[in-house]
C-alpha cells in the first residue's frame, strides 16, 4: 500500500507540475520530464497504465484549468460547491485521452523502445487531435503548446503544426524512459537522434516561410479594462462608450482595433449618432477602425459576436463561427439549460458566423480576424490566412480575472502565427494585448488589467508555410502508420515465436 501511495503521489505531483511548462512560466524543459515520469511509472506497473495517465491527465489540466472556477464562481455567480464540482468536469473529461494512450501504448507492445518510442508518442499525438475537435474541440493544454515559443521544438510548428510539436515532446520524454534500458550502442543512437531532432528544429526556427508584402502599416491596439463584473451593467454601458470613443479619438494610426464585445450592447442598438460620430473621426484621421460588438443576423432570428469596421461603408464584418460550449451556446438545452437560471451569463445563445468568411480589407491589408478562443484551432486558420497578410485575435478574458488564463490564450496565438508565418494582432479586454511576430516572438505586449492603447507597427506578410499547405493530415497519418508499424511487428514476432517453437 505506501508503495501504491507513493507512484499515485509521483503521479498527480508530476501532472500538476505541467502548470509550469506553460505561460506564463514557460519553463519549457519541464514538459518532457514530467511527461517521462508517467512514463516510467506505466512501464513498472503496465496492469495500472490507464488509472496513472488518468491521475496523471487530471491533475494536469485541473492545474492549468483552475481559472475555470473564476469565470463560473467569481463572475456567472454559481454558488462556490456546484462551481468546484463543474470546474473538474472538463478536467475529468479529458483525461480520458492520455489514460487511453497509456493503456494502448503498454499493450500493444512490451518491448520498451516500440512502446515509448512508436506507439507511445503516436498515441499521445493522436489523442490530442482527438479531443481538438471531438464534442466542439478543447485543445488547451496540448503538450506541444509549452515548446511555444522559446523551445528549439518550436522550430516544428511551421512545418507539423502544433501537433508535431506534441509528437516531438512525447517522443523526447518516452526517449528518456528507453535510454537507461539501452545497451551502449542503442544509447548512443538514441542520443543522437534527440540531438538531431532539437537541433533540426532549432536551425528551422531560422527559416523564414513567408515574405514582406506591402508597406508596414501602424495599428493602435485598445485595451479597455472592464471588470466583467461591470462589463454588462447598464450602469456602465455610457462609461463604457466613452472610453473606447475616448481612445479612438486620442490615437492616429492605419488602423485601430476595439477588443472583443467591446460595447456590450448589439449593433443595432447603439445610441443614436455614435457610428455617425466614429466615421468622422475615421475620415477626419484616414484610420480604420473594427470594433468587437454582438450584432443581429440579417434574418434577425439570432445574433453574432462580431467584428465590425466601423470605417467602411456598409459595415463589413466577421463573426466568429467554433463558438464555447456552454459560454456561447447552450449543448443539450433541453437538459441543462436549467442551471443558467443560477448563472449570469449574458448572450449565451450565438449563432454560428460560417467558416467561409473573407478577410476584411483595412489599412490596406487583408485581415483574417477571429474571436476569443477560435485561435486554439490551427487549421480552422488555414483557410482564412492563405488570403490574408494579418491575422488578428480579438478577445474579452476578465470571465477568468487575474488568471494564468490570458497568458495562456497568448502563447496559443504566438503558435498560429508560427504555423502561418504571419504577424498577430491581439486587442482584448483586459490581457493579453500585443503584436506578435511571424515567428511566434511577441514584438510588444501592453500590462495586463491596465487601460492603455498599444500602438506598434506591423509588416503584412504572404506565401504558405508548410504546414498551411497539408494541415494535419501527414502528423495523422505519420501516427497511425506508426501504430500499424508496432502492430505488424508485433504479430511478425509472435508468428515467429510460435513456428521456432
Amino acid at each position: 500500500m505506501p508503495k501504491k501511495f507513493f507512484y499515485l503521489a509521483a503521479c498527480l505531483l508530476a501532472g500538476a507540475a505541467t502548470l509550469f511548462a506553460f505561460a506564463p512560466y514557460r519553463l519549457f524543459w519541464l514538459m518532457p520530464l514530467l511527461l517521462a515520469i508517467l512514463a516510467e511509472l506505466a512501464e513498472r506497473h503496465p496492469r495500472h497504465a490507464f488509472a496513472l495517465g488518468y491521475g496523471w491527465a487530471l491533475a494536469a489540466y485541473t492545474a492549468n484549468f483552475n481559472w475555470i472556477y473564476n469565470s463560473l464562481h467569481d463572475v456567472a455567480q454559481l454558488p462556490a460547491l456546484p462551481a468546484a464540482l463543474a470546474t473538474l468536469l472538463l478536467p475529468a473529461y479529458l483525461a480520458l485521452y492520455p489514460a487511453l494512450a497509456m493503456l494502448f501504448a503498454v499493450r500493444l507492445s512490451e518491448r520498451p523502445w516500440l512502446r515509448w518510442l512508436l506507439a507511445f508518442p503516436a498515441l499521445w499525438t493522436l489523442g490530442e487531435w482527438l479531443r481538438s475537435w471531438m464534442f466542439t474541440g478543447f485543445p488547451w493544454g496540448a503538450i506541444g503548446y509549452s515548446q511555444i515559443a522559446e523551445s528549439p521544438l518550436a522550430g516544428l510548428a511551421a512545418i507539423s503544426g502544433i501537433h508535431g510539436v506534441t509528437f516531438a515532446v512525447a517522443l523526447s520524454a518516452g526517449a528518456l524512459v528507453v535510454l537507461p534500458r539501452l545497451a551502449k550502442g542503442g544509447r548512443l543512437a538514441l542520443i543522437a537522434l534527440l540531438i538531431s531532432l532539437w537541433g533540426g528544429a532549432q536551425l528551422l526556427k531560422s527559416v523564414s516561410w513567408t515574405q514582406n508584402t506591402g508597406q508596414p502599416v501602424s495599428v493602435a491596439l485598445a485595451q479597455g479594462n472592464i471588470p466583467q463584473s461591470l462589463k454588462w451593467s447598464p450602469e456602465v454601458l455610457q462609461l463604457t462608450i466613452e472610453r473606447y470613443y475616448q481612445m479612438i479619438g486620442s490615437q492616429r494610426a492605419d488602423l485601430m482595433i476595439l477588443p472583443e464585445t467591446a460595447f456590450p450592447l448589439f449593433l443595432e442598438d447603439l445610441p443614436p449618432g455614435l457610428i455617425s460620430m466614429i466615421q468622422r473621426e475615421a475620415k477626419a484621421k484616414q484610420m480604420d477602425i473594427a470594433i468587437g460588438i454582438p450584432r443581429r443576423t440579417d434574418d434577425g432570428q439570432g445574433y453574432l459576436n462580431a467584428v465590425v469596421a466601423f470605417s467602411q461603408p456598409g459595415l463589413p464584418y466577421y463573426a466568429k463561427n467554433h463558438l464555447v460550449p456552454f459560454g456561447e451556446f447552450i449543448p443539450l438545452p433541453q437538459f441543462i439549460g436549467w442551471i443558467y437560471q443560477y448563472m449570469n451569463m449574458p448572450l449565451s445563445g450565438f449563432s454560428r458566423g460560417g467558416p467561409a468568411q473573407a478577410p476584411l480589407t483595412l489599412a490596406g491589408q487583408k485581415v483574417a480576424f477571429n474571436v476569443c478562443y477560435e485561435d486554439s484551432f490551427g487549421e480552422e486558420l488555414i483557410g482564412p490566412a492563405r488570403d490574408a497578410t494579418l491575422l488578428a485575435n480579438v478577445s474579452n478574458l476578465a470571465w477568468f480575472g487575474k488568471s494564468s488564463a490570458m497568458d495562456q490564450h497568448l502563447q496559443l496565438s504566438q503558435a498560429r502565427s508560427l504555423e502561418t508565418g504571419r504577424p498577430m494582432l491581439r486587442s482584448t479586454n483586459t490581457g493579453m494585448t500585443a503584436l506578435i511576430n511571424p515567428d511566434g516572438s511577441i514584438q510588444s505586449l501592453a500590462a495586463p488589467d491596465t487601460e492603455q492603447v498599444l500602438k506598434v507597427e506591423v509588416q503584412g506578410r504572404r506565401g504558405l508555410t508548410p504546414y498551411m499547405r497539408s494541415g494535419n493530415l501527414p502528423v495523422i497519418v505519420g501516427c497511425a502508420v506508426l501504430l500499424l508499424s508496432v502492430m505488424v511487428f508485433e504479430w511478425w514476432q509472435r508468428r515467429r515465436m510460435t513456428k521456432t517453437g
